[in-house]
């Protein structure tokens, strides 16, 4: 059955595309993820007043200027929600922040990555988790990083629709958030406290970066998911070299570092400890 579209779209749009996608992200669309790309860039078409996929595969490849922004953005998938696996907080509210404050009390130093934050909501989540746990004369820097722009820019708002919130308990959001007011009425705005530990960059994991450690505990949950194999070992070796030597990384509840690196021991479902 031939499927009526909007815009010219073959399988040879689909697999140039395809191919600069991981050229720009690492992340590696499957065969069955052809109309989602399709949807994701039809709006991107629909901006520029193109007809074909050709033509715009065409402009990103000889002049992208801000479009390859527009173009990553795109096909980047931002889900996400506060406290999203659970047990990872607890784990590091009654396991390893212990540790961290008995390893560390003479720097007092915790520096963390929120790799793939998003919108916002998990280094969030990790700084509330932090103040409600750690001594208040602590140094303690979150950095959330994320491929998408606009998601980094909302991250840095700290604004979120009611229903973001629902699942956190009352206590926690009646400390953590502000009503909002005028335009953001209905919504909820983290509090300053918060917003002060976090900061908030666009960065892309297969290009350079520009921070140099020690970092003590990195977050990147679900995103090696849409990377392939060998693209994964460098980010887990590239990890490694970033983090203090007993420094831990939380993965997504469906990956896991089997074959694919002897730098981690496994501490408990999806959470890793560097031990090389």
């Amino acid at each position: 059955m031939t499927i009526e579209r909007e815009f010219a779209y073959s399988a040879q749009d689909f697999e140039l595309l395809r191919k600069l996608v991981k050229e720009h992200t690492g992340i590696n669309l499957s065969e069955h993820k052809q109309e989602m790309l399709y949807s994701r860039l039809a709006r991107r078409l629909r901006a520029l007043k193109m007809n074909s996929f050709a033509s715009y595969y065409k402009m990103l490849k000889r002049n992208p200027g801000d479009e390859l922004i527009q173009f990553v953005n795109a096909v980047t998938t931002n889900l996400t929600a506060f406290f999203r696996e659970p047990h990872h907080f607890q784990f590091l509210e009654k396991k390893l922040l212990p540790e961290l404050i008995a390893r560390k009390a003479q720097s007092k130093r915790l520096r963390i990555w929120s790799a793939g934050c998003a919108s916002g909501e998990e280094p969030y989540s990790l700084a509330m988790v932090l103040r409600e746990n750690m001594p208040l004369d602590w140094d303690i820097k979150i950095l959330a990083t994320d491929l998408d722009s606009s998601m980094v820019e909302r991250g840095k708002q700290g604004v979120y629709t009611l229903d973001r919130i629902e699942g956190i308990s009352n206590s926690r959001i009646k400390r953590w958030f502000r009503k909002g007011s005028g335009i953001h009425d209905g919504k909820v705005q983290v509090v300053p406290e918060l917003q002060s530990m976090v900061t908030f960059k666009t960065l892309n994991l297969m290009h350079n970066w520009p921070m140099h450690g020690p970092i003590d505990i990195i977050f990147c949950r679900n995103v090696v998911i849409y990377f392939d194999k060998p693209t994964q070992r460098i980010l887990f070796d590239r990890f490694a070299n970033l983090m203090d030597q007993k420094g831990c990384l939380f993965v997504g509840h469906s990956e896991n570092l089997f074959q694919l690196s002897t730098r981690y021991q496994l501490l408990q479902q999806t959470v890793y400890r560097r031990i090389s």
